[in-house]
C-alpha cells in the first residue's frame, strides 16, 4: 500500500486543519502526519481517527534541527510520497522529502488570497521567491478553489490543480438535542436569536464586524467559536457593545463538544473575513441547515440554490445588520435537509481526486 506523510505547520485550529482532518478519514493510502509545531485539538482528533502524528515542535524558522528531524522521519518511515499543507510545511516539507531521495510531492494551497497568505501580506520581501523556488522541487500544487489557483498562476506557478474541499455531510446535520444541551451549557434561553461564527480569531477575519453588528440587534446573541491573537481584543469589543451577550468557546473538538453541536445552536451564521479562499466554515453551517451571511466564500458562490438562505454582503456592520435582520424573518426549514445542492463538495468524492492525482505523480 502507497505510503504517504502529510507534512502541515500546526493543528491547533484553522480550516486547512480540519480540512486535513477530515479528509484523512477517506483517502485509501496508508497516511501518517508531521506537524512543524506542537499539535492542538486537531491534533487530538486526528491520533483518535487512529492516525500517527509526529509533533516535530519546531521552535522558530530557522531551526534546522527540526529539518534533519523531518529528513529522518521520511527516509526512516518509508513514506513513498510527501504531502504538504500551508506556507512553512511546503518549504520545509518539500526540501526534506528531496534530502530523503523522494521525489514525489504534492502541496495543498490552502490560504493564498487576494493580498494575504496565511493572514500575512502575501507581497513581504521574499515570500514569493522562497514560494516559487519551493514549488519547483515538487510534482504539483492542489488549488483549494478556482481563486486560488488563479493566485497561483499569477505567481508564475503553472502545475496546478483544482480540487475543491470537501466535507462530511452527514456529520454537520442539524441536530435538535445538541442545541438544548449546548444551549443549556452557554446559558442561552432557548428562544434567543443567536448569531454564530466559527474561524481563527486573527484581525484579517474580521470578527469585530460580526460583535458590532450583532450588538445593534435587539436581544441577539453572539457565538464565536475559535482561538487565535485576536480573542483579547474581540472579547473586550464584546464586554463594551453586548455585555453579557457574547459568548467565546475557544477551540472546540475532542471533547464534550463539537463544532456541529455549536452550528446546531446557532440561528444565523455569519462569516465577515473579507478575503477567504474556500470558506469552509460557511460551507459547513448551510449543511446544518443555517442561512448564511458571508463576505467572502468561494465555495458558497459556486453552490446554486441557496436562495435567500445565502447573503454576501461587504465587510462592514451596517450591511451585516440588515443582511441579519433578513435572515431572522426567513421562513422556517426543515434543518434536517440540507440543500442537495452541497453534494459538490463531499468528502469522498474529494478524496477520490487526491487518491487518483497521488497514483498520477507516482508513475511519472
Amino acid at each position: 500500500m502507497t505510503k504517504v506523510l502529510h507534512v502541515i505547520t500546526g493543528l491547533a485550529s484553522g480550516g486547512a486543519e480540519r480540512q486535513l482532518a477530515t479528509l484523512l478519514q477517506h483517502l485509501p493510502e496508508e497516511c501518517e502526519v508531521a506537524c512543524l509545531t506542537e499539535g492542538g485539538r486537531v491534533g487530538e482528533r486526528i491520533r483518535a481517527d487512529g492516525f500517527r502524528v509526529h509533533d516535530l515542535r519546531m521552535p522558530s524558522n530557522r531551526d534546522m534541527a527540526s529539518l534533519m528531524h523531518l529528513v529522518k522521519l521520511v527516509r526512516d518511515g518509508g513514506f513513498d510520497l510527501v504531502h504538504t499543507h500551508l506556507y512553512r510545511a511546503h518549504l520545509y516539507g518539500r526540501l526534506a522529502a528531496r534530502m530523503a531521495g523522494v521525489r514525489a510531492i504534492v502541496a495543498t494551497e490552502h490560504s493564498l488570497g487576494r493580498e494575504l497568505i496565511e493572514g500575512k501580506p502575501k507581497d513581504r520581501m521574499g515570500v514569493r521567491a522562497m514560494y516559487r523556488a519551493s514549488e519547483r522541487m515538487g510534482r504539483v500544487t492542489i488549488a483549494v478553489s478556482q481563486a486560488v489557483a488563479d493566485y497561483l498562476r499569477a505567481w508564475r506557478i503553472e502545475r496546478v490543480e483544482v480540487i475543491e474541499n470537501g466535507i462530511d455531510i452527514r456529520e454537520f446535520r442539524f441536530d435538535p438535542a445538541a442545541r438544548t444541551l449546548v444551549r443549556k451549557i452557554l446559558g442561552i434561553d432557548g428562544g434567543a436569536f443567536v448569531i454564530g461564527g466559527v474561524g481563527r480569531l486573527d484581525p484579517d477575519k474580521h470578527f469585530e464586524v460580526l460583535i458590532e453588528a450583532a450588538g445593534r440587534i435587539d436581544g441577539a446573541i453572539a457565538l464565536i467559536v475559535g482561538a487565535g491573537p485576536d480573542r483579547s481584543r474581540l472579547q473586550r469589543l464584546g464586554g463594551e457593545l453586548m455585555p453579557g451577550r457574547v459568548h467565546f468557546t475557544g477551540d472546540v473538538g475532542g471533547g464534550m463538544l463539537e463544532i456541529k453541536d455549536l452550528l446546531s445552536a446557532m440561528d444565523v451564521f455569519a462569516s465577515p473575513s473579507p478575503s477567504e479562499t474556500f470558506g469552509l466554515a460557511p460551507l459547513e453551517a448551510v449543511a446544518c441547515g443555517l442561512p448564511a451571511v458571508y463576505s467572502d466564500s468561494p465555495a458558497l458562490d459556486g453552490l446554486p440554490g441557496l436562495g435567500d438562505r445565502a447573503a454576501r454582503v461587504p465587510s462592514r456592520p451596517d450591511a451585516f445588520v440588515a443582511a441579519l435582520r433578513c435572515a431572522a424573518d426567513l421562513k422556517p426549514v426543515d434543518r434536517c435537509a440540507p440543500p442537495g445542492a452541497l453534494e459538490r463538495y463531499g468528502v469522498t468524492e474529494q478524496a477520490a481526486h487526491v487518491s487518483e492525482l497521488y497514483r498520477s505523480v507516482l508513475a511519472r
